[in-house]
């Protein structure tokens, strides 16, 4: 973690989860901008999973605010794994390193497909694109041995930890509390955030996910009006402060495919309602 004082409220929360144990939890202090303590975090480890990257909720003013640490934060990782013999690292990268280069008209976007961070202007998207093009070439030039599989998650939902909401997990509050009066002309993936946990480790543990990248996706899409609706039908009670919106166009719902991690992975993800709905239900206190 960035700072240890922040160790005793990590604690807190994975009690309230319910986890009972922590004799096999360490902490150890790195930041992803610094060199410093990366290779005492990889210690005598044989595997690695590098899941931290700025996702901010608004555009930064300099998109190297996001690119820099998000690039230079995965090879640290990665340098230190092959200096200390780690055997596989699993990177955690993004759907925007996949799908915002090509028409999504007839397309059915899949772990082939790639942003190209040149003609996208969204830091975020730049930034996630940039870093995981940078852990494949670092992997297949400086890595050795080492191997390397990434995971590309859509939008993650499903219950929060403790109330520091995610970007994702504050999109539902805010449809929660009216604040979202329009539907965004987008659609997006869903996955929740127990089967992303799922399927970092089966990557991490399957000999077939070396030098893979697996779409991390529920079946479906939705829009911000989807989602509403689902809300105002399974969570009545929760709707009363949500601004009517409108439903998109069919023509706005774009297409993903989960097909590779079901088949190599046995991945098998909640739906993208019930991973809403739990987002929702986390919600309530």
């Amino acid at each position: 973690m960035r700072s240890l004082s922040k160790k005793e409220n990590v604690i807190s929360l994975l009690q309230e989860a319910g986890l009972g144990s922590f004799e096999n939890l360490s902490f150890v202090e790195a930041d992803l901008t610094q060199d410093l303590n990366w290779n005492t975090a990889v210690e005598n480890c044989t595997y690695v999973l590098h899941v931290a990257s700025p996702f901010p909720a608004g555009e930064p003013e300099d998109a190297n605010d996001l690119i820099i640490p998000a690039r230079d934060g995965a090879l640290r990782v990665l340098k230190a794994a092959r200096d200390a013999g780690v055997n596989r690292v699993v990177l955690t990268s993004s759907f925007a390193a996949i799908g915002y280069s090509i028409d999504p008209k007839n397309h059915v976007f899949t772990e082939k497909d790639w942003t190209d961070p040149e003609i996208v202007p969204a830091a975020y998207i730049k930034s996630k694109t940039i870093a995981e093009k940078a852990a494949w070439d670092f992997v297949e030039k400086q890595g050795g041995s080492m191997e390397l599989a990434v995971i590309n998650p859509v939008g993650i939902f499903g219950p929060a930890l403790g109330k520091n909401y995610s970007t994702s997990i504050e999109l539902v509050k805010h449809l929660l509390d009216g604040n979202i009066k329009e539907t965004p002309a987008f659609t997006f993936g869903v996955v929740d955030v127990r089967d992303v946990a799922e399927i970092h480790v089966s990557a991490m543990t399957n000999p077939s996910a070396a030098g893979e990248r697996f779409l991390a996706t529920a079946a479906g899409v939705m829009s911000l009006y989807d989602v509403a609706q689902l809300i105002r039908t399974d969570r009545s009670e929760r709707a009363n402060n949500m601004a009517d919106l409108k439903p998109l166009d069919v023509s706005a719902y774009i297409s993903l495919s989960n097909e590779k991690a079901h088949v190599i992975l046995d991945w098998n993800p909640r739906s993208k309602e019930e991973a809403i709905l739990a987002s929702v239900d986390s919600l309530k206190n």
